[in-house]
C-alpha cells in the first residue's frame, strides 16, 4: 500500500550547500544565471580564475592558522573541495571556502578542486553565512552578526532564521542581544576575553556604566559566570542569595573606583593598603608596618613626624 503520508523537509543545516539550494523559497529567474548551466559535481579549476566572495561574513583570517594549513595543503593536499559559482567561462567566484582558497595560494598551488553551482546573490550571501554558522571555531559575537545579516540582508523573519540554521528562536534571540552591547564587551566576547555566558549576564544590566564596569571587574578577578550573574541579580534586585559575601554586593562601579585608589594608596605608601567600604559608604584604611623604622617611613609620608 502506498505511504500517503506528507513527506517532511528537513532543515538545510548540515546537510551541505546544495540542500540550501534546494530549500530556498526565492524563486529562481533564469535572468539570474548563464543561459548555459555547469554540471554539478566536482572540477579542477585554476586559482587564477577564482574571485574571492563579495558577501564573506568573516573579515579575520588568523595568519598562523592560515600558514599552518598551508602546510598541511602541501603535504595531504586539498581535502575538502571549494565551493563556487560560474560567472563567465574561465571565471568563478566564491561560495565557500576562503580559507582553503588563500592557504592554496599560499602553498604554491595553481589549481584546486571545486563543487560548481548555480547562485544569485541573495543565495550568495546566504550560503556564506551558514557555511561559516556551521563551524565550531566562530566566536559568539560573529554569530551574532551573521544572524543579523541573514535577518536584514536576506529578509529572514526570525522565526525562518531558526528553521534555516537548526536552532529554536530563544537561541537566535540570545546572540542578536550580543549586539546592543557596548562595543568594549562585544571586542571582548571577539577577542575570547569572555564568555557567552557572561555576556549573557552584562546585557541584564541597563546601565551602560555600569555593564562596563563589572566587564573590567569579571576581566581583572577572572570573575565565573555564575560570579556574574550572581553581581547582576544583586544590583537589578538587591541581596539575593545568602552563599554571596556582603562585600560583593557592593555596586561594582564603586568596587572598581575602590580598587584603583586602594592601588594608588599602595603605591603612595610603597607598602599594601586595605580599603573598605560598604553600601553607606563607611569603611576603613589599613596601613601594615613591618618595623619601628618602617612606621617612621609611613608617619614622615603622612607629615606626622
Amino acid at each position: 500500500m502506498a505511504d500517503n503520508k506528507p513527506i517532511k523537509r528537513k532543515s538545510a543545516l548540515g546537510r551541505g550547500l546544495g540542500a540550501l539550494l534546494e530549500d530556498s523559497p526565492k524563486k529562481i529567474h533564469k535572468e539570474d544565471f548563464l543561459t548555459e548551466e555547469p554540471k554539478i559535481g566536482i572540477h579542477e579549476i585554476s586559482l587564477d580564475e577564482v574571485q574571492v566572495n563579495p558577501f564573506q561574513p568573516r573579515t579575520h583570517f588568523d595568519k598562523d592558522s592560515l600558514a599552518e594549513l598551508a602546510e598541511s595543503i602541501k603535504v595531504q593536499g586539498i581535502i575538502q573541495p571549494i565551493t563556487v559559482r560560474k560567472l563567465t567561462d574561465g571565471e568563478y567566484q566564491l561560495i565557500a571556502g576562503e580559507r582553503r582558497y588563500q592557504a592554496s595560494k599560499m602553498a604554491g598551488l595553481t589549481s584546486i578542486p571545486a563543487y560548481i553551482r548555480t547562485a544569485n546573490d541573495q543565495q550568495m550571501l546566504e550560503m556564506a553565512l551558514i557555511e561559516n554558522i556551521q563551524r565550531e571555531n566562530l566566536n559568539a559575537l560573529e554569530i551574532a552578526h551573521s544572524y543579523q545579516r541573514l535577518l536584514s540582508e536576506c529578509n529572514l523573519k526570525q522565526e525562518e532564521l531558526g528553521d534555516r540554521v537548526g536552532k529554536n528562536r530563544t537561541t537566535v534571540n540570545n546572540y542578536l542581544r550580543l549586539l546592543k552591547l557596548p562595543p568594549d564587551i562585544q571586542a571582548g566576547i571577539r577577542d575570547q576575553k569572555i564568555s557567552m555566558g557572561h555576556a549573557r549576564a552584562l546585557i541584564n544590566i541597563d546601565d551602560i556604566d555600569k555593564q562596563l564596569a563589572l566587564y573590567k571587574r569579571t576581566l581583572q578577578e577572572e570573575l565565573s559566570v555564575r560570579k556574574v550573574e550572581a553581581l547582576v541579580k544583586s544590583l537589578n534586585d538587591g541581596p539575593a542569595e545568602k552563599a554571596i559575601k556582603a562585600g560583593d554586593l557592593v555596586d561594582p562601579i564603586k568596587k572598581y573606583e575602590i580598587n584603583k585608589l586602594q592601588q594608588r594608596l599602595a603605591n603612595h605608601f610603597g607598602t599594601k593598603v586595605a580599603l573598605k567600604s560598604d553600601n553607606k559608604s563607611k569603611g576603613e584604611i589599613k596601613i601594615p608596618f613591618n618595623s619601628t623604622d618602617d612606621l617612621n617611613r609611613i608617619l614622615e609620608i603622612l607629615h606626622i613626624i
